[in-house]
């Protein structure tokens, strides 16, 4: 315990434990995101109610956790691979291939209910996920090609490729089993959100848990160094790539499951870019190394909330995506700690502008 001038006592260690709590990579994500469900609660009373119907739990913070599930699933991919230095500006076409294969062969069946076909269309549409995602892997760490243009060169071919499955025309299946992986509820909850965590856990347990993550983070900090203590980089990134499509593999499903369809040309649309910012919001450099998964995932919502809270709040279609961007640059020059600085200092100059003269003559 230690006394000021009047007296008073204050608590080392509460100041130490509000300084670390600040310094907190998800301090201002989750601050954030707490600001944008208040302003929701404000604006509309009823955001928060969660009503039970047949089982089935409704209101705007399920739907949030349920639309965002794809977004989270994609972020989680994108977190690994922007740890090693990299960038998959390809994961919205994987969305789209995935959910036209799997709609495109469940359609072509004689039994759209048969859990066989349905089984067996998902497991080819990831196999595939997973493929593209090795190609990308492979054009990065073997050939040496700038993960922005190696990616680039998939999300570019790949919606040609998805408009091939589909045939140009928008494929509509009528598979309860499938519609289940999008729209279904388990718990009476979301199915979608059991796949998040799972998906989550499992990349927690193998990034925290083994040397996996550690390897992730050497390769980012530094291919060359971590090459010569031993690690295989190209190996690390060829896996996180590969981790990355099949992560959009698994989006692609619940977005094609929930509308029963697949679009080749607008599903999984700009995702990429949303599951960037979920990253940078959360707390990970793009210039690679140290990852935060719980960061992302917290973007992720965040991302969401905010693209509900636009609907609700009745912004016009044609503004959306301005107020989206606006948003979305506040909350990381926010976020950002050389700008909170420089407010900080520019605010000290002009309140005190006599102590600033002094000490620069001193």
């Amino acid at each position: 315990m230690t006394a000021d001038s009047k007296g008073r006592y204050s608590s080392g260690s509460q100041s130490s434990l509000l300084s670390r709590a600040y310094k907190h990579h998800l301090f201002w994500p989750l601050a954030l995101w707490i600001a944008l469900l208040l302003f929701n609660l404000f604006y509309s009373p009823s955001f928060f109610k969660v009503v039970v119907r047949e089982g089935h739990l409704y209101g705007s913070l399920i739907d949030i956790l349920n639309f965002g599930a794809p977004l989270m699933l994609v972020a989680i991919g994108m977190t690994t691979v922007i740890a090693t230095r990299g960038i998959d500006l390809s994961v919205g076409s994987v969305v789209a291939i995935a959910g036209a294969l799997a709609c495109q062969m469940i359609s072509k069946g004689s039994d759209q209910n048969a859990l066989s076909l349905v089984l067996y269309a998902i497991v080819m549409a990831l196999v595939l996920s997973v493929a593209l995602g090795l190609w990308n892997g492979l054009l990065v760490s073997i050939t040496g090609i700038q993960p922005i243009i190696a990616t680039l060169i998939l999300m570019v071919a790949g919606r040609g490729i998805a408009q091939l499955i589909t045939d140009g025309q928008i494929i509509t299946v009528s598979s309860t089993p499938y519609q289940y992986i999008g729209a279904g509820s388990l718990a009476g909850l979301p199915f979608s959100i059991f796949l998040v965590a799972i998906v989550f856990a499992i990349s927690a347990l193998l990034t925290r848990r083994t040397a996996l993550g550690l390897y992730i983070e050497s390769v980012g900090c530094n291919p060359e160094a971590s090459r010569l203590a031993g690690i295989r980089a190209k190996t690390v990134m060829i896996i996180v790539y590969m981790f990355c499509g099949l992560c959009a593999g698994v989006a692609g499903l619940i977005l094609s499951g929930n509308v029963a369809s697949a679009d080749g040309n607008n599903a999984g649309l700009w995702i990429e870019l949303d599951a960037i910012l979920a990253v940078v919001i959360g707390g990970t450099s793009l210039t690679g190394g140290r990852f935060y998964l719980t960061g992302t995932i917290v973007g992720a919502l965040m991302i969401q909330t905010l693209t509900t809270t636009i609907y609700s709040v009745g912004v016009r279609p044609e503004v959306t995506l301005v107020v989206k961007a606006v948003v979305v640059l506040a909350v990381c020059l926010i976020q950002s700690e050389s700008f909170r600085k420089a407010i900080i200092s520019r605010w000290k100059t002009r309140r005190y502008p006599a102590e600033r003269e002094v000490t620069r003559h001193a």
